[in-house]
């Protein structure tokens, strides 16, 4: 389900200041939905990837509140997921979770049942909630396949190199 991270002396709990944060790439969706699990598919090519050691990917499927002590234990968070926002399929839409808060009713964050921001506001309530980027895909189809449509599919290399990008943005910020 995820790529661990190795513990490391810089996640102890020691006096070292300069620990990385705990970076955490959650990809979620439902792969029985085609374009509703591009989350997850990219997750999966993620965890192919060498990537530093306080990375964890995650491939969180749709475990709705059974993600929350992973959301709770990290310092950072990037979520793929599939987003509906009204736009052409295949559009990449990139957020922070505060942005989400003051968005239109018909902008959808999540078209699973308990959407991974519910998750996250509660995370708020019974821990902390990490600095949270979601980068999301228009779905062109939600219908019964395990496979992406083209065009979402095409996205992939695109969505990997934003997670990558953003990536590197919360190392460079830690320095």
């Amino acid at each position: 389900m995820s790529k661990a991270a190795a513990p490391s002396a810089a996640n102890s709990k020691g006096g070292d200041t300069n620990s990385p944060p705990k970076i955490v790439i959650l990809g979620v969706g439902n792969l029985l939905l085609s374009d509703e699990g591009v989350g997850v598919h990219v997750a999966n090519e993620l965890m192919k990837m060498e990537l530093p050691p306080e990375v964890t990917v995650v491939e969180g499927g749709t475990d709705g509140f059974g993600l929350l002590n992973i959301i709770t234990e990290a310092d950072r968070l990037i979520v793929i997921d599939a987003v509906k926002g009204g736009a052409t399929p295949g559009s990449i839409y990139r957020f922070d979770i505060n942005d989400v808060r003051n968005c239109p009713s018909g902008f959808k964050t999540s078209v699973h049942q308990i959407g991974i921001l519910e998750v996250i506001d509660l995370s708020g309530l019974i821990g902390k909630t990490p600095h949270t980027t979601v980068i999301g895909v228009e779905p062109k189809s939600l219908e019964m396949s395990m496979e992406l449509s083209p065009e979402i599919k095409a996205k992939i290399p695109k969505i990997i190199e934003l997670v990558l990008d953003e990536l590197k943005s919360s190392v460079c910020n830690n320095q």
